[in-house]
């Protein structure tokens, strides 16, 4: 293909994402399905260019303004992630020009709002949670991409003899600091080419939702629930923490997300696991076991903003509205949840917010609300399980993992035991 295109093939993608209607995944991925002739190279260079230009909108809208030419084009100037070789052949000399002056401004004699590149209604709580170094060093690790980190399947393989495979492979891969499943890889391999990832001994898992199913202890032979299971990270890594035995239940609302927990759970070895799709969180299904159930753990609907630098465009299609509605679904489903816990259970409620009224604020009213179900700490659950320095990954007696600290996606849990 010629590069040329290319640049205007980034544009039309980029101008599909921008509407903000859809997740910006999803347009990226039926837009190669319709440029199905556009190479491995070619593919990356247009999904990093526009996630590039998601994670960094306002600064470059604010630069963009002094081009000329349409402003998707010159918004993909500023954002791309191809070779600079191939942006030097097919840019214009105007359009070169053009750039090298933009790039020559120094960023740091902007306005706060084109450095951080957050909206205000969220950029407001960070700055009232963490002090101002602290924010800058989140708002730079939210403008970056995340690495790889996968989960080893403690069921079928061993930590080092699965880096040692993908080693030989040519792929890089260093043992979380945290999890004692994760690995972690730089840049985006094609994994699912690999034997190991066909034969179920890695998912892909980010260490922090890696350290939510952890947070169970679940053990061998018990009831436990994945509340809001999704496509079922968390459930898979819950099976082969209980070793393949007792029944662990994959509860979700969506039957599409349940569908893609089906060839993961063909790859694991898992035969303990039953999905079910529910209708909402009062649902028959779930009052049948009430009572019955040893663990639950409910990774609520949520914002989804710990994962930003993974979904930059959640930043310009979330709001303050939508949150409050979440709030209150994230407050009806963890009551719900509770209700299956037999005497001694122990409950874990988790999002992949940075928000404190989703986390702590959901956390403490269910507290209060509930008295029958005792709070426990997190470090004390991860130290039990081996997790190196515990004592970092938690404020209080709450989970509360950030980009910036950990290298992880942003998480938060906390951990009840019911009288």
């Amino acid at each position: 293909m010629h590069p040329s295109a290319l640049l205007d093939l980034a544009s039309e993608l980029l101008r599909a994402v921008l509407k903000l209607d859809a997740p910006a995944d999803g347009v990226v991925s039926a837009y190669f399905r319709e440029h199905r002739s556009l190479g491995h190279r070619e593919r990356h260079a247009l999904a990093e260019t526009v996630y590039a230009v998601l994670r960094r909108r306002l600064l470059f809208q604010h630069l963009a303004q002094s081009g000329q030419g349409p402003m998707e084009r010159r918004l993909v100037l500023l954002g791309w992630q191809g070779s600079d070789g191939m942006l030097q052949a097919h840019a214009s000399p105007p359009e070169r020009e053009w750039l090298a002056r933009a790039r020559a401004i120094d960023v740091d004699t902007l306005p706060e709002k084109l450095r951080h590149n957050l909206p205000d209604w969220l950029a407001t709580p960070l700055k009232g949670a963490l002090d101002e170094s602290e924010f800058w060093a989140l708002a730079a690790s939210l403008n970056g991409a995340a690495p790889l980190d996968l989960r080893v399947n403690a069921l079928q393989a061993k930590r080092e003899d699965v880096a040692a495979v993908l080693a030989e492979a040519g792929i890089e891969a260093s043992a979380t600091p945290h999890s004692p499943w994760g690995l972690r890889i730089q840049g985006k391999p094609a994994l699912n080419k690999l034997e190991l990832f066909k034969r179920g001994d890695v998912e892909v898992q980010d260490e922090g939702s890696q350290l939510l199913a952890l947070l169970t202890e679940a053990r061998r032979g018990e009831m436990v629930v994945d509340f809001c299971a999704g496509a079922g990270g968390k459930t898979l890594a819950l099976g082969a923490m209980m070793r393949n035995t007792g029944r662990l239940y994959a509860f979700d609302v969506s039957g599409h997300r349940l569908d893609a927990l089906k060839p993961r759970l063909a790859r694991s070895g898992l035969s303990s696991v039953y999905p079910v799709q529910i209708a909402h969180e009062r649902d028959d299904r779930i009052k049948r076991l009430a009572g019955k159930i040893d663990r639950v753990l409910i990774d609520a609907p949520c914002s989804g903003l710990g994962t930003l630098r993974r979904n930059p465009d959640l930043k310009w299609r979330q709001s303050l509205k939508a949150i409050e509605e979440l709030r209150v679904k994230q407050a009806a489903i963890l009551a719900s949840a509770a209700r299956l816990l037999k005497p001694g259970g122990r409950l874990v409620y988790a999002t992949c917010s940075l928000l404190a009224s989703e986390n702590e604020a959901i956390a403490e009213a269910f507290s209060t609300e509930h008295p029958d179900f005792v709070p426990l700490a997190a470090e004390e659950a991860l130290e039990r399980y081996k997790v190196s320095n515990a004592g970092a990954l938690v404020q209080g007696e709450f989970l509360r993992l950030w980009p910036h600290r950990h290298a992880t996606d942003g998480f938060f849990a906390a951990i009840w035991q019911r009288k």
